[in-house]
């Protein structure tokens, strides 16, 4: 038993120094190694954790919703893009939060890094700062535009994007309003500060949101079968807004 805690124990320390390609390739070599890495608080994914992502946000709340290091690293590697956002947006030193500058007339996006034509996956995303007059939280392809004149709903204004505007509780698709959403009698508006979860369904090609882990419903139906990213579009200036992946949701 001390022989084996001993191997686990070195086989470990390894792992510390692998990437994450060859870890997935290692956890397919063995029973023992699988077990080793199927462990997802365990030193090894501790370490990568540590190398990658800044200190703040592990001390912080923000990640609160992925209690693993496995599911933190999977969520930094799915945030925001640096490469793939306005001109008028950048990322923060923490990697999951984006800000917008202070840019008069001009609607500002940003995609996810990771996009998704398969399973189910769902994501956190919290607004940091004003909503102004447009603020929408969806899904778009590489396609849709991230940057735009004038404030306007940008992520729902074109038929590469689906969204919802979180000031006026409309859903925007193809430059129209697909509707109120949710679909309810004097919906509440969303609170700056509340975590909205993002729900795609690759398998059933629909889009839902939760709010305050309250489900609110099936927004957009017949989603293509094409690569689609998490995305937001911001008109407010110094407004932030934060995106954390969270894996296959939960049921129930």
């Amino acid at each position: 038993m001390r022989v084996d805690l001993l191997t686990d124990v070195i086989l470990g320390n390894i792992f510390s120094y692998l990437s994450l390609h060859d870890l997935r390739s290692s956890s397919l070599v063995c029973k023992r190694w699988y077990s080793i890495l199927n462990d997802e608080d365990n030193d090894v994914w501790r370490l990568h954790c540590i190398l990658k992502l800044a200190e703040e946000v592990l001390s912080s709340d923000l990640l609160s919703s992925t209690p693993t290091y496995k599911a933190k690293l999977k969520a930094f590697y799915h945030a925001w893009n640096p490469e793939d956002c306005s001109r008028n947006i950048y990322i923060k030193p923490n990697g999951f939060t984006l800000h917008r500058n202070p840019v008069a007339q001009s609607t500002d996006g940003v995609r996810g890094k990771i996009g998704f034509s398969h399973g189910r996956h769902a994501w956190e995303v919290m607004w940091e700062g004003p909503l102004g007059t447009v603020a929408v939280v969806g899904i778009a392809t590489k396609e849709a535009s991230l940057q735009t004149h004038g404030y306007i709903a940008l992520l729902g204004s074109d038929d590469q994007s689906w969204g919802w505007n979180l000031v006026d509780n409309h859903l925007l698709h193809n430059g129209d309003s697909q509707g109120n959403y949710p679909m309810l009698n004097n919906a509440p508006k969303y609170q700056v500060g509340e975590r909205i979860r993002v729900i795609l369904d690759c398998d059933d090609n629909t889009l839902a949101f939760e709010r305050n882990y309250e489900f609110l419903g099936v927004a957009f139906r017949g989603l293509p079968e094409k690569l689609l990213y998490p995305s937001v579009s911001a008109v407010y200036g110094h407004t932030e807004v934060s995106m954390v992946y969270l894996g296959p949701p939960l049921d129930g």
